[in-house]
């Protein structure tokens, strides 16, 4: 993914409330640059860049993110939440249940899955669907079924 601009992360990060730092300009592009990372992940990969933060202060980083919907958090089945910064479509996932690796997928047209629920008792407002589907990527996948 292509880095993201200075401006436009200080604007995105305003327009969620929050201040505009440079551990939640760092988080976002690590994220940007490696989506679908653990909080592990995010750090491992901050302590690579010379930018290691505590424990705490990253995943009060990545809780702020989250809950203004500057960050979308996953959880597969069996795995630490992951991260990204794509949060303005609906799109959804794939997991290998070998590697973990995760894809995103786009929202089928034509022959849609189940996207909109039957019935929403007790609910005013209905958001999005997450959809994950399982498999073996190409790396796990044994040579006969590719």
């Amino acid at each position: 993914m292509s880095p993201l601009d200075d401006t436009a992360t200080e604007e995105l990060l305003r327009t969620a409330g929050l201040r505009s730092t440079a551990p939640r300009r760092t988080v976002l592009q690590v994220l940007e640059d490696h989506p679908h990372q653990t909080a592990a992940g995010v750090a491992e990969l901050l302590g690579e860049a010379g930018a290691g933060m505590s424990r705490q202060s990253l995943h009060n980083v990545l809780e702020d993110l989250t809950r203004t919907g500057v960050l979308r958090s996953i959880q597969p089945v069996g795995s630490a939440p992951r991260y990204e910064t794509k949060v303005d479509d609906n799109h959804h996932h794939i997991v290998c249940r070998e590697c973990g690796a995760v894809s995103d997928v786009a929202c089928a047209t034509g022959r849609a899955t189940c996207l909109t629920p039957a019935s929403t008792p007790d609910f005013a407002v209905v958001e999005h669907a997450d959809i994950t589907w399982s498999g073996l990527c190409v790396n796990c996948a044994p040579t006969t079924t590719r």
